[in-house]
């Protein structure tokens, strides 16, 4: 079993702190830098939605093409001395010392989880199958075959039961899964197609990507 990882958008090393670890789980204390577009950025959007975490930590959105946001640029060059790199996003960032906290979406999404809301059920560990799938079906590069065989995976996942995970709720595995089925290699089946209907009727699933 694993927790869901996939590859990283944006330059240079990822930045790895952790809330519980130096950054105090405070309430109104982080906010989330996200972009429009971004297929991680959507992953963490759903997260605070499934999580009920919208009012307590605060986000800003940047479109694609524009110039680099002004307060993400201040977190980067507070947390990297001189920081002249690109700014990767989704970035978490404390508002308390003006850093960014981390910019390595799984991290993210695990303190969302655990440190945050206190809602493990919500973040469980992963199937390595199922995170391989997840993933060729999110890579564009990915061969067709393999993309379709991950498809393939899904769909009999589905037919045993309602979500990406055993279980009568939607988790953060539901996220990935739903951002990945937005490129599918092939028209899905009966029981994808269900569970993108599903899924549609969730308020957490119902947002702008």
């Amino acid at each position: 079993m694993l927790q869901m990882s996939l590859p990283r958008t944006g330059s240079g090393p990822a930045l790895r702190g952790r809330i519980g670890a130096g950054f105090s789980p405070a309430p109104h204390r982080y906010h989330l830098y996200l972009r429009a577009g971004c297929r991680d950025s959507l992953r963490v959007r759903i997260a605070l939605a499934l999580l009920g975490l919208e009012g307590d930590v605060s986000t800003t959105t940047l479109t694609p093409g524009a110039p680099d946001h002004a307060g993400l640029r201040r977190a980067y060059e507070a947390t990297r001395h001189h920081h002249t790199g690109s700014l990767t996003v989704p970035a978490l960032c404390d508002t308390w010392s003006g850093r960014v906290v981390s910019d390595h979406t799984p991290d993210i999404l695990d303190d969302l989880a655990l440190r945050l809301a206190g809602r493990p059920e919500l973040s469980p560990p992963v199937p390595a199958a199922h995170a391989d799938a997840v993933r060729a079906l999110l890579d564009p590069a990915a061969p067709r075959a393999e993309r379709s065989a991950a498809l393939e995976s899904v769909e009999h996942r589905l037919a045993a039961h309602p979500y990406a995970l055993p279980g009568d709720r939607p988790t953060i595995a539901d996220a990935d899964l739903w951002v990945a089925l937005h490129r599918p290699a092939t028209a899905p089946g009966p029981h994808v197609r269900s569970y993108l209907r599903g899924l549609a009727a969730h308020p957490a699933f119902r947002l702008p990507a």
